[in-house]
């Protein structure tokens, strides 16, 4: 892996599971971290735990034990003005941006006519919109580093459909084009755009007894897509450091040709 020493990467989602380990991945290779959080209360809609002030600094704790540099944000990827406050802050601090990794994100489960208005929105605004707000904030850090490299985290659900979940399929599915779309315009000033498609990984968001009980009453009432949730590969879930190899790969001078690409770490779940 490229030696990233005296680079910076904006990850968001920091506080645990995935960004905590995109972070700690990154730090080990040289990179000073930004990491991003709302590390607070998530929407009444989501059944899992929300990652907590005390998770956010232990992320900041395990990055620093191992040497790297790391600036904790709290801020909500819904909220462009407090993102952005935050994030030009930071990147004054630490002299600029290079690497950007869009990972904050929420999944409510339910029937198709069980998702509130509320719930779909709260969804569509995490997923998607906050995605958006991520790049927005950040791009013209990387522009004026000459280039960099950037990866939306979406889901196998952005490459193909999953049950129970239509807000979470629609909003993937939204990030897996709009990562291409970026692709495109950002390629002038060398900004390398990918996504990243994993299976069910072995955090909060798929662990949780309570999602569980929902996905198993959804399927115990229309079991026949419930097909469509089967690994290829003969495990059930993903570790989020195996999301990590992928992560740091696509950030890397390895992939310094690798742009628009909708990489899966699925399984094989989107084979069939």
């Amino acid at each position: 892996m490229s030696d990233m020493t005296g680079k910076v990467a904006l990850i968001t989602g920091a506080a645990r599971g995935q960004g905590r380990s995109h972070a700690q991945r990154l730090a080990s290779h040289g990179a000073a971290i930004i990491a991003l959080d709302l590390a607070g209360p998530l929407p009444e809609s989501v059944k899992y735990k929300s990652a907590t002030p005390a998770d956010l600094e232990e992320t900041v704790a395990l990055v620093e034990e191992a040497g790297g540099t790391i600036i904790p944000i709290v801020a909500d990827v819904r909220d462009f003005d407090a993102m952005k406050a935050g994030v030009d802050n930071a990147v004054a601090k630490l002299g600029g941006l290079d690497f950007v990794v869009a990972n904050a994100g929420i999944a409510v489960v339910h029937e198709w006519d069980k998702i509130t208005p509320e719930a779909f929105r709260d969804t569509i605004d995490i997923n998607l919109v906050g995605v958006w707000n991520t790049v927005m904030v950040s791009a013209h850090h990387l522009q004026k580093r000459n280039g960099g490299s950037m990866v939306l985290i979406s889901s196998a659900a952005g490459v193909r459909i999953q049950p129970f979940m239509v807000d979470y399929v629609a909003s993937k599915s939204g990030v897996t084009a709009m990562a291409k779309a970026f692709a495109a315009e950002l390629a002038k000033d060398n900004i390398r755009v990918n996504s990243v498609h994993p299976t069910g990984v072995n955090t909060e968001m798929a662990t949780d007894p309570s999602v569980q009980e929902v996905f198993g009453a959804a399927i115990a009432g229309n079991p026949r897509p419930s097909s469509l949730f089967q690994n290829m590969l003969d495990v059930a879930l993903v570790e989020p450091e195996d999301i990590t190899n992928t992560v740091a790969y696509l950030l890397s001078d390895e992939a310094r040709y690798v742009t628009g690409l909708a990489m899966t770490v699925d399984a094989g779940i989107t084979l069939h």
